[in-house]
This record gives structure tokens, C-alpha cells and sequence, in this order.
């Protein structure tokens, strides 16, 4: 796992024991105003809750909520942008953990 997979790793284990975050909380964590957060869960490129005209969003949201941000500002990425470059981020990285799990039950290391 990369050192920046376990930073995000370990800050949702950490988020994830006091339950779920509000929206005002998901923007305070990923540093942004409620109003993106808003956005971005609507239009689906973060996965929340909503009940009673509040959202819900699990701790392993903030992660991805930050690399919304990220991209957006870094490559001034248009939020469907930004969501697709994530997707494929995620999808790198669970690919590289189940390879590296394969290999460590085929006692193979790092071939």
C-alpha cells in the first residue's frame, strides 16, 4: 500500500468510529463549502445518504471528497472530470490490493 493509501486508510478507520458525517462536516474535512459538497453528492460523484432533506455520508467519503477537491483545483478539472479520474484511481488501487494479495498467497512477493 502506498504511504498515501494509508494516510486515507487510516483516516477513515479513524472518521469511521463516530458514525456519519453530516455535510457540514463531510466540507469542513475535504476543506470546501457545503455548497460543493452538495453539488458533487447530487449530481452522484459522492455517495451519501439523504433523509429528511439531510445528506449522510460515510467516513470513507471524506477520501474521495478530497480528491475531488484536488483534481478540480490542481488540473482545474470539471467535476464529472474529476469524478471519472477518480473512479479510475480507486479502481488502480483495488487492483493493486488484490494483486498484492494474490501474490502473497502464491508466496510469490513482488515477481
Amino acid at each position: 500500500m502506498s504511504p498515501s493509501n494509508k494516510t486515507a486508510g487510516a483516516l477513515a478507520e479513524l472518521l469511521d468510529e463516530r458514525g456519519p458525517l453530516s455535510l457540514e462536516e463531510l466540507a469542513r474535512a475535504c476543506c470546501m463549502a457545503p455548497g460543493w459538497v452538495s453539488e458533487r453528492a447530487t449530481a452522484g460523484l459522492l455517495q451519501g445518504d439523504q433523509a429528511g432533506g439531510r445528506w449522510h455520508f460515510s467516513s470513507t467519503t471524506v477520501v474521495r471528497a478530497r480528491r475531488l477537491a484536488r483534481l478540480e483545483s490542481t488540473f482545474d478539472a470539471d467535476p464529472q472530470l474529476a469524478g471519472l479520474t477518480a473512479d479510475l484511481i480507486e479502481e488502480v488501487s483495488a487492483l493493486r490490493q488484490r494483486l498484492r494479495q494474490l501474490e502473497a498467497q502464491l508466496g510469490l512477493g513482488g515477481l
